[in-house]
């Protein structure tokens, strides 16, 4: 169906760029310029005191993500409803050509070359899933929800998508997609008891699954379960660790002045443990008050979900907020040894382009959905009467 611009009071006229301009919440970005401003930091400190190989990258791409977040803020939500299902297939689309001519590093392949830069799909599947299931959910009722046969194609949205994934193979980055649409599914309606059956059902198939995991998941898994079983093969990035956040204290050793990060003891200090490293330089003092940031950001995306006045904008909202939500907790979860090392980066923090791209075109449809809260659209994709 056509989507139509209504100028009456039910739904306020198309905002001017100045408009929306004014709408856009400074707030939330300047949390988000000083989340990366502190990345930057340990970025350098990772280097030994200088901005190359890492920090002056990290700017780099963060300016060029800042951009495109406000770029991406000044659009239409409606324009992103529309194309959700085509930004969807053609990330599937990334997500099968990994398998053909993906770039393989560090034992996976999940990477596709572009020239400029190398594109990782599963990171932008992420988002995109979330569009796409945003869509699909803004088309239903409450009841239809409930219903189990309308839960099919969603489910599947998500299947398809993960078991590509898991064959690079990327099994964190697989259960973060399965989490981020479990929330969506769950704020969208879907009935409580459906979620526990489905829980049941994948404690049931734990034996079963193990079976598929390769050998190295497999050591993850029970180093995780006793770390000083390998103390010097695949249990010592978690023990490392946390000599490393034990020896930061309260106030840390000072910046710059990380033993384990600056001796080398502490591995991928760039990116999957650089919270590590924050939390041994500057303390548990730094490292709340920079979790203290995430969570105002968190705080804000929830605040803006509940003022949308469409659904579709709401499941957005949610959706990206769970998403950060995920990549926080998982991080430093797995940093602390609360779980399996997975590969999850720190957002905004860690080193990486495609993560960080990822990061900023969700929290610009966050701040779209902010700025075009007013807007309202019909279950059925149909302006509002």
């Amino acid at each position: 169906m056509a989507i139509s611009f209504r100028s009456d009071g039910l739904n306020p006229p198309e905002l001017t760029i100045g408009q929306k301009l004014v709408a856009v919440n400074w707030l939330l970005v300047l949390l988000v310029v000083t989340i990366a401003g502190v990345g930057c930091l340990m970025l350098y400190s990772a280097a030994n005191g200088s901005w190359s190989p890492w920090a002056y990258r990290h700017v780099l791409r963060f300016s060029i993500g800042l951009s495109i977040m406000l770029t991406i803020a000044l659009i239409d939500i409606r324009f992103w409803m529309r194309t959700a299902y085509l930004g969807y297939l053609v990330a599937l689309v990334l997500l099968g050509a990994v398998e053909f001519m993906g770039e393989i590093g560090m034992g996976a392949q999940r990477w596709i070359d572009l020239g400029l830069f190398q594109l990782q799909p599963s990171e932008v599947m992420k988002i995109c899933l979330v569009l796409a299931l945003a869509r699909y959910f803004n088309g239903l009722t409450y009841e239809e929800v409930g219903n189990p046969l309308n839960l099919i194609i969603p489910l599947l949205m998500v299947a398809v998508p993960a078991m590509l994934v898991l064959k690079q193979p990327d099994l964190g980055t697989a259960l973060m997609m399965i989490a981020g649409a479990g929330a969506i599914f769950f704020l969208a309606g879907v009935r409580i008891w459906k979620f526990l059956a489905l829980i049941a059902a994948g404690v049931a198939a734990v034996p079963i699954v193990w079976q598929f995991l390769r050998e190295y998941q497999q050591k993850r898994i029970l180093t995780f379960l006793n770390p000083e079983s390998d103390p010097l093969g695949s249990g010592y990035h978690i023990l490392q660790s946390k000599i490393a956040l034990g020896s930061g204290g309260i106030f840390g050793k000072g910046f710059l002045k990380g033993s384990q990060s600056h001796l080398n003891f502490l591995p991928e200090k760039q990116t999957d443990f650089i919270f590590t490293m924050l939390a041994e330089e500057f303390g548990m003092v730094g490292a709340s008050c920079l979790i203290g940031l995430y969570v105002l950001v968190l705080a804000y995306g929830f605040a803006i979900a509940i003022r949308s006045r469409s659904q579709f904008g709401r499941l957005v909202a949610l959706g990206v907020t769970t998403t950060l939500f995920l990549y926080l907790f998982i991080n430093v979860a797995m940093v602390m040894g609360l779980i399996p090392v997975v590969g999850v980066p720190l957002p905004m923090i860690s080193y990486g382009g495609t993560a960080m791209l990822t990061m900023m075109i969700g929290l610009g449809l966050l701040i779209g959905v902010s700025v075009h809260r007013d807007v309202r659209i019909a279950r059925a994709g149909v302006e509002e009467d």
